[in-house]
């Protein structure tokens, strides 16, 4: 949570450093200046004398560090300095303070210029000079026993004990972390949304199939042929098709469905890519776009869509008639078809499980593109016809909410889940699913792959129908034997 806040926890930081430099530079300096006095008794000679006024002058040295914020003493200073303020807004100002352990009082007067503090300081401890000297005076003597005399004169002090400016941007410093720590906390709990993996693994244990980072220029060139041949997003495609691989052993069923929680999270480019690039692998491959409300596959690779599987559900041409095929692999498409009102119970028909079993005894792999979960039911009825489910998961667009909702559809139907595919996955931090291959320019081939020629029609009734293909002109080289092609379909 940490790791992936970071730039809030530093802008929160940074922001309470920049406050209390702000406050500390606002904020007029403040001076300190202070004075000392010592505290005596005349007229004591013998040894006997000396420790009897002392006692005596420790116990009256408290009452003198009252009587230093009294009117009597400061109204003095007020008119000696010519001060514009009375003299309990001055006394605010003045601190006096002194150790039971001797007789010396401390006065230290604050103010915004240094001299004036020390000015104030002086004058203080004068007044209180002549102030013991009245109150301690005898009634029939001139002169008071008790004597006090100023041992530290007050200075201009050079340096502002106020504003701390290095204590007041600690303290921002730490301020702004407990206030980043606690945003980031406070986020986490209210955003709800999945960025990864670590998000992903407090809904569901399912396996991660692979990761697709997000790219700008997918939106414009969506398609993996588009894309360098080493790129990072081919990549990604590649190596989620070999863990597709390994999660799809155990099933007979040739068919994958690809489904989503939601609109908008990169299902239908998904699974077109890899469809592609299955067929890339050498493998014939089927991709049928049952998406009947919001189709996008043959948009995506450029195919009619006027006719597909809705012509073949409602038996308005033969299934060899609608299965277009694209780019220089084995890739057929069979795409969406004019869009029915009631696409529910088209996908959930037994001719919609006849269509299936034909293509699954005819092509190596069956990749459907269904529409999201939660808005409609098609994908949930679907899935009951198909040997797997991949749950497309993407990055910030759906919340945990929503993806505990889409897995519990799928189990209240008792589809197999192979595992979940995160899309849209931030290139870098600590939610980034990348690789380090070294990618390089190959325009050529990816260009190559993406252009279209011209396919033999496949029929998926005719034992010879892949044989002809492969013998065909265009092929010189083919992945697939004939034979292998032949028992295939037979079976």
């Amino acid at each position: 949570m940490l790791r992936r806040n970071w730039i809030v926890i530093l802008a929160a930081v940074l922001l309470g450093v920049l406050v209390a430099g702000a406050i500390s530079l606002a904020v007029k300096p403040n001076y300190k200046s202070e004075t000392k006095l010592f505290v005596a008794l005349q007229d004591s000679s013998s040894v006997s004398e000396l420790q009897q006024g002392n006692v005596f002058t420790q116990a009256r040295v408290q009452s003198y560090v009252e009587t230093v914020t009294t009117p009597v003493v400061l109204q003095p200073v007020i008119d000696s300095l010519g001060l514009r303020e009375t003299p309990s807004s001055l006394a605010s100002r003045i601190t006096a303070v002194s150790d039971a352990k001797t007789v010396l009082i401390s006065i230290s007067v604050v103010d915004q210029s240094p001299i004036q503090a020390a000015a104030i300081a002086q004058a203080v401890g004068s007044s209180l000079i002549d102030a013991v000297e009245v109150l301690e005076r005898p009634a029939r003597s001139e002169v008071s026993p008790v004597k006090l005399s100023i041992v530290t004169p007050a200075v201009a002090a050079s340096q502002p004990i106020s504003p701390n400016v290095r204590l007041n941007v600690t303290l921002g410093l730490l301020l702004g972390l407990v206030a980043g720590v606690g945003l980031v906390i406070l986020r986490s709990v209210v955003d709800t949304r999945v960025r990864g993996e670590v998000d992903l693994r407090r809904v569901s244990s399912a396996p991660v199939l692979g990761g697709i980072s997000f790219d700008n220029d997918a939106a414009k060139k969506p398609l993996l042929t588009q894309t360098a041949f080493q790129s990072p997003r081919a990549e990604s495609f590649r190596q989620l098709r070999t863990n597709l691989q390994f999660a799809h052993v155990s099933s007979n069923s040739k068919t994958i469905l690809m489904t989503s929680s939601l609109p908008g999270e990169g299902k239908s480019t998904t699974a077109t890519n890899l469809a592609i690039a299955l067929a890339q692998a050498g493998q014939t491959v089927a991709l049928v776009d049952a998406d009947l409300r919001r189709p996008m596959v043959a948009e995506y690779l450029g195919l009619e869509r006027g006719a597909g599987l809705t012509t073949a559900l409602v038996g308005g041409a033969d299934l060899n008639e609608l299965l277009q095929p694209w780019g220089r692999d084995d890739l057929y498409v069979l795409a969406s078809g004019q869009i029915p009102p009631n696409p529910s119970e088209l996908l959930g028909s037994e001719k919609m499980r006849e269509i299936l079993d034909r293509l699954e005894n005819s092509f190596d792999a069956v990749i459907i593109d269904a529409p999201p979960l939660l808005p409609v039911t098609d994908a949930a009825v679907l899935a009951q016809q198909v040997g797997g489910v991949v749950l497309v998961v993407g990055s910030q667009k759906v919340r945990t909410k929503d993806l505990e909702k889409s897995l519990a559809a799928l189990d209240m139907v008792d589809a197999d889940l192979l595992g979940v595919i995160l899309n849209r996955l931030p290139s870098k931090g600590p939610d980034a699913y990348a690789y380090s291959y070294y990618s390089y320019d190959r325009q050529d081939v990816s260009g190559a792959r993406g252009k279209k020629r011209q396919h033999a029609r496949v029929n998926l009734d005719d034992p010879n129908g892949f044989e002809k293909i492969l013998k065909g002109p265009e092929r010189s080289e083919s992945r697939l034997g004939a034979a292998d092609a032949r028992s295939r379909i037979a079976k």
